[in-house]
């Protein structure tokens, strides 16, 4: 069993940077891929980058690859996400997810976070 725990959202001007970090409990973490999804209103959750357990892989939607960072630190049982250059439409609560293997499906994905709220302004 992995519990998650997102913090780092916030409001933000278009082209600023947020930090979001995602907190596991649990001695499986550095076993599992773990991987960002957003959903903004009325919308589906949406792929956004995942990292494998050792952190050698990435992968990025192209809507936010240039801009975006993943990286995991195993020793602090925490993965971050990096948001540079934010735009109004990356506006959307963020979920962290935990899974067995990098991927880009929601359904792939075993454990979730409660998400935090992403605002860019105009």
């Amino acid at each position: 069993q992995v519990q998650l725990v997102e913090s780092g959202g916030g409001l933000v001007q278009a082209g600023g940077s947020l930090r979001l970090s995602c907190a596991a409990s649990g001695s499986t973490f550095s076993s599992h891929a773990m991987g960002w999804f957003r959903q903004a209103p009325g919308k589906e959750r949406e792929f956004v980058t995942a990292i494998s357990w050792s952190g050698g892989s990435t992968y990025y939607a192209d809507s936010v690859k240039g801009r975006f960072t993943i990286s995991r630190d195993n020793a602090k049982n925490t993965v971050y996400l990096q948001m540079n250059s934010l735009k109004p439409e990356d506006t959307a609560v963020y979920y962290c997810a935990a899974g067995t293997l990098v991927r880009k499906s929601v359904a792939e994905y075993d454990y979730w976070g409660q998400g935090t709220q992403v605002t860019v302004s105009s």
